[in-house]
């Protein structure tokens, strides 16, 4: 656990020397996040390769084939769990909570177990086929690579907890090639723990460039998901506000499904084995790779193909929902991954599905009513940052970091708007962020968790009350 402030023999470090290691830290974060990018993109071309073996086998048949994959996918996802569960249970999940609390002097990083267990695991459970994210790995290993340097320098807590704020926010740069969106984030999602002052700004700051820059010089400059936007009139934005409504609504729904789904499949591993589930789950992603490919994976490059294939209307409603299911039940699972890239691509079905069903109300709304051309890939662009200000409640996040994820700026003005209402209506349905109530369950289920830091070391510490 990180130091307490009184701790004896802390060790001072200049300016240029706390920067030079946040530079470290975001370069190592950013090798790492990118070899487990490279490594997941490659582990998810084995359907490809079960079918070519298959076609060379000429007595196995399609049914089973397709237990084959059900059973390969299955074995992946215990295997992940049970690396996780016996030798770093903390791992498992997104770990943005878990460096929360250790921002708040309420959980440790123990990076020594981290470090593998979420590379090894994530990489299973990506593999897999799974609806989680790669950034809730990269997340967590780039924080526990900060905490490694933080104990290798004996450094204060301030120092400690700015400096895992600079490597969570590697990992996410490295995971989507944001460095903007993961300065952001720091400053909008642990905005109550982190030590506000001149140098740890600026070591985020320069941990999250570092890592941008070598995830693009080993993958490319070509943003995350590259989509192009058409230029909209000024009177389609009534439709981003009912979207931004509709998002705000499905947010809270997201988050209390997600906790609700982690709570039954808990009380059902303590019944029976924490092993059938995933089982379960990883059985049916191995089917649906091959049957119907667009309800697995983490989405981020669902989200742009869904913008191009043109689906009807009923297909898209079917892939709104199976996404939600598959969501709730990879998480469930426990296995290390994050919620990022599922609800990016959960965001755009339902953005591209409201487009759907507005433009075909439309002529009995209003005479000679129709959507302007390009709304629907619009519609969906501003429903990713909308649907992640409701449920992690970051709007400013939300639109910088699908700025950065497309590359087009033509969606500016509509994603702010969506994700503005989004955040407002969700707020007044009383949703909480997602990270918060997670990290509150994480305590609640650790038993009785460390005493909160008296008021006035918190002042000390960290949150917006920092000079």
């Amino acid at each position: 656990m990180t130091p307490s402030p009184d701790a004896a023999g802390p060790r001072q470090i200049g300016d240029t020397a706390y920067y030079i290691v946040a530079i470290l830290v975001g370069a190592v974060t950013g090798v790492i996040g990118t070899l487990l990018h490279l490594g997941v993109d490659t582990l998810l071309h084995w359907p490809k390769a079960l079918h070519r073996v298959i076609d060379d086998l000429v007595d196995v048949s399609v049914p089973q084939a397709i237990l084959i994959a059900g059973g390969a996918a299955a074995l992946a996802v215990v295997l992940s769990v049970w690396i996780t569960r016996t030798f770093a249970p903390e791992a498992g999940g997104s770990g943005v909570q878990e460096i929360e609390g250790a921002m708040e002097g309420r959980r440790e990083v123990r990076w020594r177990r981290v470090l593998p267990v979420k590379f090894c695991g994530g990489l299973l459970a990506l593999g897999s086929g799974l609806v989680v994210g790669r950034e809730g790995p990269t997340i967590h290993m780039g924080a526990s690579v900060a905490q490694a340097a933080s104990e290798t320098l004996g450094l204060p807590v301030r120092e400690t907890r700015g400096l895992l704020a600079a490597g969570a926010a590697a990992g996410l740069a490295a995971a989507f090639s944001a460095p903007l969106a993961s300065i952001l984030f720091v400053i909008e999602e642990t905005r109550r723990q982190f030590p506000y002052c001149l140098r740890t700004y600026t070591a985020v700051m320069l941990a999250s460039v570092t890592s941008g820059i070598v995830t693009e010089e080993l993958t490319g400059r070509r943003p995350f998901m590259f989509v192009s936007v058409p230029e909209l009139p000024l009177a389609a934005l009534p439709a981003f506000v009912g979207l931004g409504i509709v998002l705000g609504i499905v947010g809270v729904g997201f988050n209390r499904s997600l906790v609700w789904s982690m709570d039954r499949a808990l009380a059902f591993g303590r019944r029976t084995s924490f092993y059938i589930i995933p089982a379960v789950v990883g059985f049916v992603v191995g089917i649906l790779l091959i049957v119907l490919p667009f309800a697995t994976m983490g989405g981020e490059q669902l989200a742009v193909s869904l913008m191009s294939e043109n689906l009807p209307l009923a297909m898209m409603a079917l892939a709104v929902f199976i996404r939600f299911i598959m969501t709730m039940a990879s998480y469930a699972t426990g296995v290390p991954g994050g919620i990022f890239a599922p609800i990016l691509a959960l965001a755009t079905a339902i953005g591209l599905l409201y487009g759907l069903v507005l433009d075909a109300a439309l002529p009995y709304l209003l005479p000679a009513g129709a959507l302007p051309s390009g709304a629907l890939p619009a519609l969906a662009v501003a429903a990713m940052g909308g649907l992640f200000s409701a449920t992690v409640r970051a709007p400013l996040v939300g639109v910088v970091l699908i700025a950065e994820l497309t590359g087009d700026y033509n969606a500016f003005v509509p994603a702010i708007v969506t994700c503005l209402f989004a955040n407002l209506v969700a707020d007044r349905l009383g949703g909480r962020p997602i990270y918060e109530v997670l990290l509150e369950r994480t305590l609640r289920l650790a038993g009785e968790a460390p005493p909160v830091p008296p008021a006035s070391e918190r002042r000390q510490i960290g949150g917006w009350d920092q000079r």
